[in-house]
């Protein structure tokens, strides 16, 4: 069975999917078959894909109009497909830069093979960078990472209310700024400094 997927980025109906409906319909596609988001390409929460995905079956096609349609970077694209094809499924795209890619055929697997490499690639060059960062933030006496949210200040605090019977665990991570799991990751019920909390002192 061939499916068909579309998308359009704004959702105020000042872009329309006639151009793709019509490519898709006249490769074959039936129009029961097609499903439709009107979604940016870089969200998540597109339904009507997870619904296209979550309904096709092994000896399936899905059919796109370019390539961007589908993902929202080479990543995510290759992702995808792969978990078609361990499904049994085959992509198609009918027109743009991904044009060659048919998983359905032979020359399409090896030209999606390319793809899937360049992600690798890109992958291993953002790896490389964010490593030479902090190597050269570090040689300049920063530290990477996120910065901590609990503070030394916070820590003494929290050994000083905690194990009050007072004190409201919820609030006092309000007041902090903190979750639940850090405040205890860093002070015990009873006020008590935690491996967190002692690396952190010890560190001021």
């Amino acid at each position: 069975m061939l499916v068909g997927y579309m998308r359009v980025s704004k959702a105020d109906g000042s872009q329309s999917t006639d151009l793709q409906r019509d490519a898709l319909l006249s490769a074959g596609v039936e129009a029961v078959n097609l499903y439709e988001d009107h979604a940016s390409g870089k969200k998540d929460d597109r339904p009507e894909l997870a619904a296209c995905l979550k309904g096709m079956r092994d000896g399936d096609t899905l059919l796109v109009w370019k390539l961007d349609r589908l993902g929202r970077d080479l990543r995510h694209l290759v992702n995808t497909v792969h978990d078609l094809t361990d499904r049994g499924i085959g992509l198609k795209v009918l027109t743009g830069e991904g044009a060659a890619i048919d998983t359905t055929t032979a020359s399409g697997k090896l030209v999606f093979g390319i793809f899937a490499a360049l992600a690798e690639f890109e992958r291993a060059l953002i790896s490389e960078r964010t490593i030479a960062g902090l190597a050269a933030a570090r040689a300049r006496g920063r530290k990477g990472g996120r910065p901590y949210k609990m503070t030394a200040a916070k820590v003494r605090l929290a050994m000083a209310s905690m194990g009050q019977p007072e004190t409201k665990v919820g609030d006092l991570c309000t007041e902090l700024g903190v979750t639940r799991q850090t405040l205890y990751r860093h002070v015990s019920p009873s006020g008590e400094l935690r491996a967190d909390g002692k690396t952190l002192l010890g560190s001021k």
